[in-house]
């Protein structure tokens, strides 16, 4: 092979087979530029659902369509070489019944290359993750704080304190046993993740969980500081890009303003270069 030879994308029984092993990274992403941005340090890069609130301005994740998701989806893919794409199925595309997700997924799969769909949901859920699975298409499970339950879950709060832990292990347990390759643990206490992550063998992918889940994932508006109607606790800001983009944005008003933009550099003359 090639020194320059870029390497092949991991199966699901690839993320499945790293329990235990070196952590797994993931991030969010909803267009090309991102992806490439983060392929080539990303195990698996998720197409979220969160779209809708920090690309759209929704006030959730409800109001997300399939249409929606095949579009960020196949915007995603042209930028993915060496990560695995995961793509998250929108409310009301999956709770239906097994065969109402199946169409779903298949569909999301089909016209996107996803490698994988995930979904919301635990106990209730292991038929619909067994009859996905066995139908051929691997499943991303994701417990704690579900943002499709918020209506019920009364809004956005840590999953699993004090006697609801034992809700969230038999959760755990039942996605692993129904063919889950991999479950992500959201707002969970870090000893609960820590003893879910002992229990089952599936990788958990922690966010706002625990460091000793097998893997981290974030959404990148967050850890770049581009989203910032609010900051979860969870969330560490690698860059503070909002603040800048927004400080460049008005340096170009003031210029445009001032009329010193566009500058000589910038403008085109009657004749090319060099043309008598």
């Amino acid at each position: 092979m090639s020194a320059t030879a870029h390497k092949t994308a991991p199966l699901p029984d690839d993320i499945r087979g790293r329990k235990g092993g070196d952590p797994l990274v993931s991030l969010t992403a909803y267009t090309t530029p991102m992806a490439q941005m983060m392929d080539d340090h990303c195990d698996f890069v998720l197409v979220g659902d969160s779209v809708g609130m920090v690309l759209h301005g929704l006030p959730s994740t409800l109001g997300v369509t399939m249409d929606m998701m095949i579009m960020h989806g196949q915007a995603v893919a042209r930028g993915l070489q060496s990560a695995m794409m995961v793509i998250d199925m929108p409310f009301g595309s999956y709770e239906e019944s097994p065969q109402h997700a199946f169409r779903n997924a298949a569909r999301l799969m089909a016209e996107t290359g996803a490698g994988a769909v995930k979904l919301e949901g635990g106990a209730h859920m292991a038929e619909t993750i067994a009859f996905l699975v066995m139908r051929g298409i691997p499943v991303m499970a994701h417990i704690g704080l579900t943002p499709q339950s918020i209506n019920t879950l009364g809004g956005y709060k840590v999953q699993g304190r004090g006697d609801a832990g034992a809700a969230l292990i038999t959760d755990a347990k039942a996605v692993a046993a129904a063919g889950a390759f991999a479950v992500v643990l959201e707002k969970v206490p870090a000893n609960l993740a820590d003893q879910i992550t002992s229990d089952i063998d599936i990788p958990t992918i922690g966010i706002g969980a625990s460091a000793g889940c097998d893997g981290q994932i974030l959404v990148v508006d967050d850890m770049l500081g581009l989203f910032t109607a609010f900051k979860a606790k969870f969330v560490k800001r690698y860059a503070e890009l909002g603040t800048q983009g927004e400080a460049a944005i008005a340096e170009y008003a003031r210029e445009v303003r001032a009329r010193s933009f566009p500058g000589p550099e910038h403008i085109f003359a009657d004749q090319a270069p060099g043309k008598g």
